[in-house]
């Protein structure tokens, strides 16, 4: 189990520091082809190395621990219903080309400078700032069966997903200013606990531009 805990450590460190202000900031400054590349790059770079991961921890002698049945079969289908819900909405709120990376490339092609990601606070976002990683919680644990070989992966995604929650939080920050801090005083970040909130696009709009005069 020891080299299991080992593998998904290493895939979560790579895969977070990659995407850190640091790494993205050193390709925005380079530019041109290394740019375009980048999100694109690091994408595909997630998932082709978690394939090995899943392999291994399949092949390994597993003993059940956990299986949904009965009454829990409902706990199960709410906890799927939300990371559906989260995903699916989530989905209709991000910009999935640029997500990908297919923004950047096409710019790169066409010669245009590159952009930040949009922020957007409407939809599944005026109820959680965080709906992908809220959901991707939720499906970890929805998915069966739990064995112990299951669990330790369960327990580390989890907390990485809760550690990559709080530093995509920091760089937001860094990046927004005070537009992400007004945004984060109103909006949960991981449980929608507080039903939609009403979040003023104009105010947003005010302290951007103020962030960019500074």
């Amino acid at each position: 189990m020891l080299s299991l805990a080992l593998l998904w450590i290493t895939w979560c460190i790579l895969h977070s520091l990659l995407i850190t202000t640091t790494v993205s900031s050193w390709f925005r400054k380079k530019g041109g082809l290394y740019l375009g590349l980048y999100r694109l790059g690091y994408i595909l770079f997630s998932i082709l190395s978690l394939v090995p991961v899943l392999y291994y921890q399949y092949t390994l002698p597993q003993q059940l621990l956990f299986s949904w049945h009965g009454y829990l079969r409902l706990v199960q289908f709410f906890l799927l219903l939300y990371a559906v819900i989260l995903f699916w909405y989530g989905k209709k709120n991000y910009d999935m080309d640029f997500f990908l990376g297919l923004t950047q490339w096409r710019e790169y092609q066409e010669g245009k400078p590159a952009r930040q990601f949009p922020f957007r606070c409407s939809g599944i976002l005026q109820y959680v700032r965080h709906p992908w990683y809220s959901g991707g919680i939720a499906l970890l644990w929805a998915l069966e069966p739990i064995t112990d070989a299951g669990l330790l992966g369960k327990c580390i995604l989890t907390a990485y997903l809760i550690i990559g929650t709080l530093l995509e939080e920091r760089k937001l920050r860094c990046e927004l200013g005070t537009v992400y801090e007004h945004y984060c005083r109103q909006v949960p970040m991981l449980i929608p606990w507080k039903g939609k909130v009403s979040f003023q696009m104009e105010q947003v709009s005010y302290n951007k531009r103020k962030v960019k005069a500074i």
